[in-house]
């Protein structure tokens, strides 16, 4: 599979999901077994009004789909995974007013399980939280067609 491909079918899934279109996710970029997400600073996200920090669970959720999305990067077919696992630490909020990206990677596949790892930060090297996580694989067999032909364009 190409990148392009890759890159494709990660944005129409991304796009499939009610809370990755409320954050107003974007995907910047995926190649095999990485992509990486952008969280757009917004009012409708701020937790604490006072400061303009970014509610943590926003972060959480744009990681935890980066996370789950990597799987797109990581298996020759499109199927769903439902996270197993997520733990997130968190290292620092977020600067208001500028965005969030989140670097997610798949760094073991097997036959059941799909363990992931996944960094959101504003400034290489300056992590705003790190999480890892575990999803569970159900097969191709296991998604709707109608649904895999949505993501993959009807190419597999």
């Amino acid at each position: 599979m190409t990148d392009t491909l890759r890159l494709e079918r990660v944005r129409r899934f991304i796009n499939t999901l009610q809370q990755s279109r409320a954050l107003g996710l974007t995907v910047e970029d995926a190649d095999e077994n990485h992509l990486i997400l952008c969280l757009p600073y917004s009012d409708h996200i701020i937790g604490n009004p006072e400061t303009g920090v970014i509610h943590g669970g926003a972060i959480t959720t744009m990681m935890d789909t980066a996370s789950g999305s990597v799987m797109i990067c990581a298996l020759p077919e499109f199927e769903l995974c439902p996270t197993l696992d997520l733990r997130v630490d968190y290292m620092r909020a977020a600067e208001p007013h500028k965005p969030v990206y989140a670097r997610a990677e798949a760094y073991r596949v097997t036959s059941n399980i799909i363990f992931t790892r996944c960094e959101a930060y504003q400034e290489e090297g300056k992590p705003v939280a790190q999480c890892v996580g575990t999803f569970m694989r159900i097969g191709k067999e296991a998604t709707p067609k109608s649904y895999r032909d949505l993501i993959t364009g009807g190419e597999a």
